[in-house]
């Protein structure tokens, strides 16, 4: 695992993404939220929340492919919180600050398990999810970390050696490969309070209760290959919740948002579709190489084009108030039979949707 922050370069296409999308700073109380938000306005949100390794960068394909299509995607790095009654107020504050009544929230591993707390107590803005090689419960991470009292004390480097021996190294076909020295590259710009806080939330004791949300605005999307999520877990989260629809990536590790983009974007916008949520593709102008910003429509509308550039550390985005939207059951699958992975059959479904 060699990471961007020990001499590999950056894919080019992040690099691109780094100098077109800003990246937004913005402290609310004691916390300070980094995050990017890209798309039209109007459109309600999919944030994206990462695992214990991740950063709000991990989900930069996922926003280039996205918002050139009409949605609107945050990707947040979850902030130095200590315990999940503290994640659910942050985060809600977060949300208003934004002035974001209701969100659809794309979760992978320990951001997922964050994603259905707060669907949990917070069930009236939660109006969708997607869960990616999560769990239910914290239990066995907590029983694997016995030193978790003295994590405040631990120096950075043993911290960033115990977050990473939860990544399966190689052998590793390409993909996969690229997408783990991506994330050992975002580890290694994490801070030591950073790491303490994030490895705190993953044994703080908990399961998820009861949601409110029905099963059906609930997509399950899983590789099918390995995971750090044991299998044991992943098998309770689908017997949660025996009505969600199912996406099965057959490979992509733990990171298939990375590994296998065009597979997560295609089943990411199948769900946002079943639950009602329309993109407005008019309102972006797209990729443009040239530095031309959007136009004039694109502006009075809240639309963002991937000709702007800069970064942002104290002006946050204009968050437009998200309607309720009833969800349509427009897509052809059972919930309980697997999304097929063949990229060709998910146009195809797509474009039947659409």
């Amino acid at each position: 695992m060699k990471g961007a922050g020990a001499g590999a370069a950056s894919p080019g296409d992040y690099v691109y993404f780094k100098s077109v999308v800003p990246l937004h700073k913005i402290s609310i109380g004691s916390k300070l939220w980094s995050y990017y938000d890209f798309g039209p306005k109007v459109v309600p949100p999919l944030v994206c929340i990462p695992g214990i390794a991740g950063t709000a960068d991990v989900y930069y394909k996922q926003i280039m492919s996205l918002c050139m299509k009409g949605y609107r995607v945050i990707s947040i790095d979850v902030p130095q919180v200590w315990n999940h009654h503290e994640w659910i107020h942050s985060f809600e504050k977060f949300l208003d600050s934004m002035n974001i009544h209701h969100v659809h929230i794309y979760g992978t591993s320990l951001g997922g398990f964050l994603a259905q707390i707060f669907a949990q107590h917070r069930p009236r803005r939660v109006k969708s999810l997607v869960l990616s090689n999560t769990f239910l419960e914290t239990h066995k991470f907590a029983a694997a970390m016995p030193w978790s009292p003295v994590v405040n004390w631990t120096p950075s480097f043993l911290l960033k050696r115990y977050l990473l021996t939860g990544i399966r190294d190689g052998p590793h076909e390409p993909f996969i490969a690229d997408s783990v020295d991506f994330v050992v590259g975002q580890v290694e710009t994490l801070s030591r309070d950073d790491l303490s806080s994030r490895l705190m939330l993953n044994v703080d004791v908990a399961s998820i209760g009861s949601l409110m949300l029905p099963d059906s605005l609930i997509t399950i999307m899983d590789t099918n290959d390995y995971s750090a999520v044991p299998q044991q877990l992943k098998e309770q989260l689908n017997e949660r919740y025996p009505g969600a629809r199912r996406a099965v990536l057959k490979t992509g590790g733990d990171f298939p948002f990375l590994s296998r983009p065009d597979e997560v974007n295609l089943y990411l916008q199948l769900h946002l579709r079943r639950v009602g949520v329309e993109p407005r593709s008019e309102l972006v102008q797209g990729f443009t190489r040239d530095g031309s910003a959007g136009s004039s429509k694109d502006q009075r509308d809240g639309g963002d084009s991937f000709g702007n550039s800069g970064e942002d550390n104290g002006h946050h985005g204009s968050g437009g108030t998200d309607h309720d939207r009833h969800h349509c059951g427009s897509e052809s699958h059972n919930s309980d039979e697997p999304i097929p992975t063949s990229t060709m059959l998910a146009n195809t479904v797509l474009e039947l949707v659409i």
